[in-house]
């Protein structure tokens, strides 16, 4: 059959699409420096180019780095769209890469470097997976779009006006989104949503300098202040303390609480690999999956104040600064959850702590029902052998909302990753048989989407 060809061709392909993520990740494009962005809009113009896309780089109206923008007509009714990231996130810290972050390798049969999992070895997935499409069937058996942010690993500035400037070019009947993720025993995983996301900078001003220590009794110290202001937002059991922090968030349907009780214990293997013996409060097995998909959160990113140098220096800090980041569900809005956190810190007399607002992502989800799902299901099938684990939302963030709400269109989120990949992290990562299941994966929706529309 010739889905079976198809995938015969990514397998005997599939050493030359692993050396083009290399030469594609050795570009730093790290959209929080502003680097390498032009060149890798470029590169990404030619990858698509090379496949038969047309392909272009379209502003955002608000600014923001361009979006790789790209359509190539198919053989039968329905188009699909493939949402995608060019950029990565910062490398640091530089010292716990095994190899430079830039200069990918391979290792016991994985490809280490930024970016080759999150997210251009997705990017260079799909188009393997249209090739193969290509050379089996003649054409592609549908029509395929793809959009490319590259501003994605900093909350994706503009993308709301930029989807509802592009309706028309970005109208598609249904959405792969940027990656998917295998659990550690290579099982596959149906995502079909994603949280929202409030990213803060919280500061406090004291003094106009740094003074001597021994003025903490007569001298305010900006660094007790803000790390008072930020545990009152949330209690040692986790619950968040703002007023109406929970308003909006409703609890998991039984058919989600099903899908979360059929998901086989995988944060067993991923505690031991981050070298811990419990999950936060000791929960587990569907506790543990409902808590990191129907909960929001509140993580302190990081903190800085004072002399943190090595040896002792007795001194009082001018300032003190924190990034945090709140992780919503489906129904809260970054907007109000800002408002209730400024009330919150005013009426604790923390009028004081300044927040300067980053990033903004909406939650959104994909019905389970939704007949596409049903369509990846069935690829799933195809690629590995057996269904994939439906999971209701992935517990991280990206634009899906504008895609999904404003668009009108289902997403599912399939591709090469793993949980174990590092995404994020030094050693980023992804497994070859991954990639090379996922690469089948893709091509299979593209197969049977095509055919569910000819009926």
């Amino acid at each position: 059959m010739s889905l079976e060809r198809a995938f015969g061709y990514i397998d005997e392909h599939l050493e030359g699409a692993l050396d083009e993520v290399v030469r594609y990740c050795r570009l730093p494009t790290v959209s929080a420096h502003g680097s390498s962005i032009e060149e890798t809009a470029r590169y990404t113009i030619a990858l698509l180019e090379a496949e038969g896309f047309e392909a272009r780089a379209l502003d955002k109206p608000q600014g923001g780095y361009p979006v790789v923008y790209a359509e190539q007509q198919g053989d039968g009714p329905g188009t699909l769209l493939f949402y995608n990231h060019y950029d990565v996130q910062p490398p640091d810290p530089l010292d716990e890469w095994t190899s430079g972050p830039f200069e990918p390798q391979r290792r016991d049969g994985k490809l280490f470097g930024r970016g080759v999992s999150d997210d251009k070895g997705n990017i260079v997935s799909r188009l393997l997976a249209l090739r193969a499409l290509k050379q089996a069937f003649g054409r592609l058996p549908c029509g395929v779009k793809f959009c490319i942010e590259g501003d994605e690993e900093i909350g994706s500035p503009a993308i709301e006006p930029f989807v509802e400037e592009h309706r028309g070019l970005l109208a598609a009947d249904a959405c792969v989104w940027e990656w998917g993720y295998a659990l550690w025993d290579g099982s596959p995983t149906l995502m079909l949503g994603a949280k929202g996301l409030l990213c803060l900078d919280l500061s406090v001003q004291g003094a106009n300098r740094d003074v001597h220590s021994s003025y903490g009794t007569v001298v305010p110290n900006p660094a007790w202040r803000l790390t008072w202001a930020l545990a009152s937002i949330k209690a040692p059991d986790e619950r968040i303390l703002i007023d109406g922090f929970y308003d909006a968030v409703k609890p998991p349907s039984e058919e989600e609480l099903a899908a979360l009780r059929a998901l086989p214990d995988d944060a067993t293997e991923l505690l031991a690999s981050l070298g811990l013996r419990s999950a936060l409060l000791g929960v587990k097995d569907a506790d543990y999956h409902r808590r990191h998909i129907f909960e929001p959160a509140c993580t302190i990113n990081g903190l800085t104040s004072g002399y943190q140098g090595q040896g002792t220096k007795t001194v009082l800090p001018a300032r003190a600064a924190a990034k945090i980041d709140f992780r919503l569900v489906e129904d809260q809005d970054p907007e109000d959850i800002l408002r209730k956190l400024r009330r919150h810190l005013d009426a604790l007399g923390f009028a004081d702590v300044v927040i300067r607002q980053s990033s903004t992502e909406r939650p959104a989800r994909t019905p389970m029902d939704d007949p596409f799902v049903s369509i990846a299901q069935k690829a799933a099938v195809d690629a590995y052998g057996r269904e994939a684990f439906v999971v209701p939302s992935m517990a991280a963030t990206g634009p899906m909302y504008s895609f999904i709400h404003d668009l009108g269109m289902p997403a599912v989120m399939a591709g090469i990753n793993y949980v174990g990949g590092r995404d994020h992290a030094p050693d980023e990562h992804v497994r070859i048989e991954d990639f090379r299941r996922g690469t089948k994966h893709i091509a299979a929706i593209l197969h049977r989407f095509a055919e569910a529309k000819r009926r």
